[in-house]
């Protein structure tokens, strides 16, 4: 599916699982949890990401159980 068609989600990572696979937390209170993977860029690059990050989500808009990481934000502070 191309990247435009994705629904874009922020949330803060909670967990790590098995497989390359993480559980997200969405800053939306109302929205079950999600579980997603690295995009292939952030593979590529070596782009590691831990519990407590915070990152933006592409959610299909067929499946809105399962993504894929697109961004890490950047710590401040």
């Amino acid at each position: 599916m191309p990247r435009k068609d994705l629904i874009d989600v922020e949330g803060t990572i909670v967990a790590a699982l098995g497989g390359g696979q993480y559980e997200i937390k969405p800053l939306d209170e109302n929205e079950p949890n999600l579980r997603a993977q690295l995009c292939g860029k952030m593979k590529k690059h070596g782009i590691r990401v831990i519990i407590g990050d915070r990152v933006r989500i592409g959610v299909s808009p067929y499946d809105e159980s399962h993504g894929i990481i697109t961004w890490k934000h950047r710590l401040t502070g």
